[in-house]
C-alpha cells in the first residue's frame, strides 16, 4: 500500500481513537460526580456547585487557548512538587529535554504545583524558571473535560535519564547574589568555613514519609530502608582526608552520637528549606543510600553522586554526571545463598518494587556493610582527585555487570555510571 495512504489512514484512526478517549474521558467524569453524590448524599453539592463555578469562570479561557492553536501552542502541565526527588529531576529533564527540542518550538508551557510543597527554595527557583501559573491546574482540568484536550497538555518525562541528556546539557538552576552569599553565611555558621570542601550523606529510613503523609502505608518499599550508621566509617574516613561531612535529612529517626566536629549533624539541628538545596547544589559529591529523593538535587546540579544500597538493580541511579553505586544482595531464606545477577533479571526480581514482592520469592535484602560502603565512598574520592587505579581486571567485570541491562536502557547511553569496583571483586560469584 502506499505510504501516503498509509500515513492518512494513521492520522484518520489516531483522531477517530483520540476522539473516542475524550468521550470516554467526559463520561467517567459525570459518571463519578453521581457516584460521589449517591454515596455522600447532599452534603457534598455546595462543594460541586463550587467547582462548577470554578469551572465556567475558566471555560473561556479554555476555548480562547484552543483558538490560538494555529498560531502558539499552549500547554498546561503538573509538577510534582509534593515529592523532592520527582520535583527535581522530572523537571530537570522536562527541561533538558526542551533544549535539544524534543517539543514543538510553537508551545508555550504553563505549569501549577500539586501540593503540598515539599521545598519552598526549590518551588522559589522553579518558579523563577518556569512560566508558573496556580491557575493552570483549574484551566487544564477544564480542557481535559473537551474533545481534543492531548495537545494542550504537558507529558513530563520520568526521573529516569537513560539519554544521558544531563551531561549533554545546561544547569537551569541558579542561585540569586544574595542566596549566594547567605549560603556561604550559613556555612560558616554550622562550621564550614569559606572554600572548604564538603560532602553530603542522606540515608533514607521510614520516618520521614510516615510523618509527613501518615495516612498512607509506606511499608509497601520498606525494602529501599537503611541503617545510617554503616555510613559512618566512610565519612570519618573522608574528615581525615580534609572534607567536612554533613548528614542531610528533614525528619530523621536519630540524632547521630559522634565526637567528630568535622561531622555536621545538619538534619537535626540547622536544616532548612533553602540549605537542602544549596547544599545539595555546592558539595563536591553526595553520598546516599536507598535511592533517597533528596539525591535529585546534587543530581540537577551535575555533582557526582555515590549511592549504596541500590534495590531494585534494574533501577540503578541514572540521573547524574558522575555516578558510582553498589545494590544491595538478595539473600535467598529456603536455599541459604545469594541470587546471582542472572538470576535477578532471568525471575523479574531486578525489578521488584514492592516489599510483598521479594517475601513472596523468599528473599531478603541485605544492607551493604560499612566496608563496602567505604570502599565505594573511597573510590570516588580517588576518582574525583585522579588516583584511581582501574586495572584490566576490573573493566572486565564492569563489562559482565552491565552485559546483564537490555540495550534499551541504561548500558551505552550514560556516560560514567559505574558499578563500586571492590565490590565486583568481592562477589564475582554474583555475575555467574
Amino acid at each position: 500500500m502506499n505510504a501516503n495512504y498509509v500515513s492518512f489512514y494513521d492520522k484518520v484512526f489516531n483522531s477517530y481513537f483520540s476522539k473516542l478517549k475524550d468521550m470516554a474521558r467526559l463520561v467517567h467524569f459525570f459518571q463519578n460526580q453521581i457516584r460521589q453524590l449517591s454515596e455522600k448524599g447532599i452534603s457534598v453539592l455546595p462543594r460541586k456547585c463550587y467547582i462548577l463555578l470554578k469551572s465556567l469562570a475558566v471555560l473561556p479561557f479554555v476555548l480562547l487557548v484552543r483558538m490560538l492553536r494555529p498560531l502558539v501552542v499552549i500547554r498546561f502541565g503538573k509538577l510534582y512538587s509534593h515529592r523532592i526527588g520527582h520535583f527535581a529531576a522530572n523537571t530537570e529533564l522536562y527541561l533538558c529535554e526542551r533544549d535539544i527540542g524534543t517539543y514543538n518550538r510553537r508551545s508555550l508551557d504553563i505549569f501549577y504545583h500539586r501540593l503540598p510543597i515539599c521545598n519552598h527554595q526549590l518551588k522559589k527557583m522553579w518558579d523563577r524558571t518556569l512560566r508558573v501559573l496556580p491557575l493552570a491546574s483549574q484551566i487544564e482540568r477544564v480542557n481535559r473535560w473537551l474533545p481534543g484536550s492531548t495537545s494542550h497538555i504537558i507529558s513530563m518525562p520520568s526521573d529516569r535519564d537513560i539519554h544521558g541528556l544531563l551531561p549533554r546539557s545546561k544547569i537551569h538552576l541558579s542561585f540569586t547574589p544574595d542566596e549566594e552569599r547567605l549560603g556561604t553565611k550559613l556555612l560558616r555558621e554550622m562550621g564550614i568555613p569559606t572554600g572548604a570542601p564538603f560532602v553530603c550523606f542522606h540515608v533514607r529510613e521510614p520516618v520521614y514519609l510516615n510523618t509527613v503523609q501518615p495516612h498512607k502505608d509506606w511499608s509497601y518499599h520498606s525494602y529501599r530502608d537503611a541503617n545510617i550508621n554503616n555510613c559512618i566509617d566512610a565519612v570519618e574516613k573522608l574528615t581525615r582526608r580534609g572534607y567536612f561531612c554533613v548528614r542531610m535529612g528533614a525528619i530523621v529517626k536519630e540524632v547521630l552520637n559522634i565526637d567528630n566536629p568535622k561531622i555536621i549533624d545538619y538534619a537535626t539541628k540547622q536544616r532548612t528549606d533553602f540549605m537542602d538545596i544549596f547544599l545539595g547544589a555546592k558539595c563536591h559529591f553526595f553520598i546516599y543510600s536507598g535511592g533517597s529523593g533528596i539525591a535529585e538535587i546534587p543530581a540537577i546540579f551535575r555533582r557526582p553522586l555515590v549511592c549504596a544500597n541500590q534495590v531494585p538493580v534494574f533501577y540503578a541511579p541514572t540521573i547524574g554526571h558522575n555516578v558510582l553505586f553498589i545494590p544491595k544482595k538478595l539473600w535467598h531464606r529456603t536455599e541459604k545463598r545469594f541470587i546471582t545477577f542472572r538470576e535477578m533479571v532471568e525471575t523479574g526480581v531486578w525489578r521488584f518494587v514492592e516489599t510483598k514482592h521479594y517475601e513472596e520469592m523468599d528473599l531478603e535484602c541485605v544492607e551493604n556493610t560499612s566496608e563496602e560502603i567505604s570502599s565505594l565512598v573511597v573510590e570516588m574520592y580517588e576518582r574525583l582527585n585522579g588516583t584511581l587505579q582501574i586495572t584490566d581486571e576490573d573493566e572486565e567485570l564492569q563489562q559482565r555487570f552491565w552485559a546483564f541491562y537490555p540495550k534499551s536502557e541504561i548500558r551505552g547511553k550514560i556516560v560514567k555510571i559505574r558499578i563500586g569496583a571492590e565490590f565486583l571483586r568481592d562477589n564475582r560469584e554474583l555475575l555467574d
